[in-house]
């Protein structure tokens, strides 16, 4: 693939902990979470809605202890956390009616995920399907910078909301981040977008306001200009919000959850399910080995594609794409992403490698709100393999050439 050269803009967005959808995902990963402190052998697909007055759980669960976690509690609970605490809110975390439908895992999938010989064949692919990995040098996350800033802006008010400084927002809240790129490098921000949800208070404050804070956030990204254009609640008051005012339901914010449109996705959400699920624990192996291969120095950018079928623990394909950013061969690269030394797919493999059934300073609740990718306190996120991938690279184009 060529490199980009075109002048062109592109747009990520982000919400907030307060959006419907992201309260959804972070009550499936709490319940998660639950699962697995009181049994790392859980098996879990949970899924939420909430609405008008309402939180519900379905799906499938399998978890020694179960009888003792109570899914009510953990709902309530990460509602509270959340800021939807008081009436005045319309939807609060004593207001709402619950109700579960929580139920055991098929054995036929069970089957197929756990049986098998040996340390890494027993465990299979909890489902088929493709994932993505990607990562970048255009931030020092490695990320995708409109996405980046985007996450940024409504970390820092989320931050403001929670100590009083701004403590007229409410939780709910949407970002958006333009940047125009030269010569497939970021130039400059055109444009940002705040819709975020306040107490009933003058309009031309919280834009004053909120101007100032996106200009303090993003001042030292050096892509700020005299020209850049400030959207703030531009469909004027934003009173009514959260579920109270629209639905929400576990995985629909995709892509805000990796890498904002840049890249390709495979389809698959992360939040309510356990590692064995490859839709999550291959996608964050992916990015792990794109990371690591942009920070060795292999490429500028890099997108990796794995495929699994169901119950069976080799990936059906690996695919590597530098964009025409690497000065070696992608062949060569290849060659390195499929050598297990350094990049084991199998299911059983990457949960070992990156520990996900045993979190230590993070969870799964945690990454399921401002991007599951992009911050240092998941494992997926070190760049632990760089040095041995740059020295192994430069030992195989000596011997190639």
């Amino acid at each position: 693939m060529s490199k980009i050269t075109a002048d062109h803009v592109f747009t990520s967005e982000s919400v907030g902990r307060g959006h419907p959808d992201k309260i959804c995902d972070q009550i499936s990963d709490a319940i998660l979470d639950a699962c697995l402190q009181s049994d790392p052998g859980s098996r879990v697909a949970c899924e939420t809605v909430v609405g008008h007055n309402l939180v519900a759980n379905v799906g499938e669960v399998t978890c020694r202890g179960w009888d003792k976690i109570n899914t009510e509690r953990i709902a309530r609970q990460v509602v509270k956390e959340i800021g939807y605490d008081n009436a005045a809110l319309k939807f609060w975390d004593a207001g709402f009616e619950y109700f579960s439908r929580i139920h055991g895992q098929s054995p036929d999938i069970s089957q197929g995920v756990t049986e098998g010989e040996g340390l890494y064949e027993e465990q299979g692919a909890g489902d088929q399907g493709m994932m993505f990995g990607y990562a970048t040098r255009e931030t020092p996350e490695l990320m995708p910078c409109p996405l980046a800033y985007s996450h940024r802006l409504l970390m820092e008010l989320e931050k403001k909301r929670q100590n009083g400084t701004l403590p007229y927002l409410r939780p709910d809240c949407k970002s958006q981040v333009s940047v125009r790129y030269k010569d497939g490098r970021p130039e400059t921000i055109t444009g940002v977008v705040i819709s975020h949800q306040t107490d009933d208070i003058p309009l031309e404050k919280i834009r004053t306001d909120l101007i100032a804070e996106a200009k303090r956030i993003l001042g030292d990204t050096g892509l700020l200009t005299d020209r850049t254009a400030y959207y703030i609640n531009p469909t004027g008051a934003f009173v009514l919000g959260g579920p109270y005012a629209d639905a929400g339901l576990t995985g629909r914010k995709i892509i805000v959850d990796t890498y904002g449109g840049v890249g390709s996705h495979g389809g698959g959400a992360f939040s309510g399910k356990d590692p064995s699920k490859v839709d999550r624990s291959a996608a964050y192996y992916a990015r792990y080995a794109a990371k690591n291969i942009v920070a060795a120095g292999l490429a500028e950018k890099c997108e990796i594609q794995v495929s699994y079928a169901i119950g069976v623990a080799h990936p059906l394909s690996i695919n590597i794409a530098t964009y025409g950013t690497s000065e070696y061969d992608e062949a060569l690269l290849q060659e390195l992403l499929e050598d297990t030394r350094f990049f084991d797919f199998r299911p059983a493999a990457i949960i070992d490698q990156l520990d996900l059934l045993h979190p230590d300073g993070w969870s799964y609740q945690v990454a399921a709100a401002y991007g599951h990718f992009g911050r240092d306190i998941f494992p997926w996120e070190k760049i632990n393999k760089a040095e041995e991938l740059r020295r192994a690279a430069k030992i195989l184009a000596r011997e190639a050439a």
